[in-house]
Formats: structure tokens, C-alpha cells, sequence
């Protein structure tokens, strides 16, 4: 690490690094002093991101132990966490939307369609296999799932990476008839 040396006894506040003469203040004939010049980058240990820890320091105003009990909770970035989530779902192959709303919905849709209320007057309904409403449930998830890649596909086509409503809508159009358009 270089040495300051201070130069003659009469400057006061000149000092040399290296060679390299710096005044702190104005000089000694009183003119103004040149503003600082930038420091230079310095290389750093690379902490991926984040600022550095702070976890052996304590600040004089806090105490130690009212630090520890409020620890800040972990903050990803934007689309952290919606790309583990979209990695997590694309591995399993288990059903997306909980199986009795689903089986309510069902059976309440069921009931509207019906037109032959004469033996289902007392409330009852229809009686439905759980395997019937299992079969619904798969395909109405599949078809939902191809619906949303049709309209990210939508979406980016368009330079975004949100879909929204018009994309559903645009690809129902493109599917037609057979693809969920009435």
C-alpha cells in the first residue's frame, strides 16, 4: 500500500501518492480547488446480485437481538418464481383445479341443462359417477392448457409477454368451430 509523504514543511494539506500530488481544500495561494475526480471501479467479490451481507454487523442505533427477530423475508426477481412455478407444473402430471369445485360446478351446469325436471323435482339432481366427473375434469384442464399456449402464442406474436383477454379471444377465432367456438 503506498506511503502519503507530506512535501516541504510549508504545504499544508498537499500530500503525494505514488508520485500523484492531491490538495484537500484550497491551495496555499487561495485559488479554488479542482472538483474531485471520479474513483476509479475497483474489483469486488461478486455476490450474485445482491447487495453484500450485513449479517456480522451491527449498526450503534440497533440492538442485536431486535435484528434477529425480524428477519427480512427472501424477494426474487420479476418471473423468478413464475418460471419455478411453470418447471414445477410442466413435471407433474396431477390435476390443476381442486375436485369438488370442480364436481359442484359440474353438477350445477348439469342441473341448468336439464329439461326433464319431472324425477329430479325434490332436489336430488343427477347422480354422477366420480369417474364421469374425473373424465370432465381432465379434458376441460387439457383443453384449458392448450387454450393458454394458443394465446401466449398470441401474446408474444403481438411483442408481449402478458396474455391478455384479446388473445383468448383471437385464439378461439383461429380454432373455429371445433376448437371452442360456438
Amino acid at each position: 500500500m503506498p506511503v502519503a509523504v507530506q512535501k516541504g514543511p510549508g504545504k499544508v494539506g498537499a500530500s503525494t501518492t505514488s508520485g500523484i500530488r492531491r490538495k484537500s481544500g484550497a491551495s496555499a495561494a487561495g485559488a479554488p480547488a479542482s472538483p474531485p475526480r471520479p474513483r476509479k471501479a475497483t474489483a469486488r467479490k461478486s455476490t450474485g446480485g445482491r447487495p453484500p451481507s450485513t449479517a456480522g454487523r451491527v449498526s450503534a442505533g440497533r440492538q442485536s437481538d431486535a435484528g434477529a427477530s425480524t428477519r427480512k423475508k427472501v424477494r426474487y426477481r420479476p418471473g423468478t418464481v413464475a418460471l419455478r412455478e411453470i418447471r414445477k407444473y410442466q413435471k407433474s402430471t396431477d390435476l390443476l383445479l381442486r375436485k369438488l369445485p370442480f364436481a359442484r360446478i359440474v353438477r350445477e351446469i348439469a342441473m341448468d341443462m336439464t329439461t326433464d325436471m319431472g324425477d329430479y323435482d325434490n332436489g336430488v339432481g343427477l347422480r354422477w359417477q366420480s369417474s364421469a366427473i374425473l373424465a370432465l375434469q381432465e379434458a376441460t384442464e387439457a383443453y384449458l392448457v392448450h387454450l393458454f399456449e394458443d394465446a401466449n402464442l398470441c401474446a408474444i406474436h403481438a411483442k408481449r409477454v402478458t396474455i391478455m383477454q384479446r388473445d383468448i379471444q383471437l385464439a378461439r377465432r383461429i380454432r373455429g368451430p371445433w376448437g371452442g367456438m360456438a
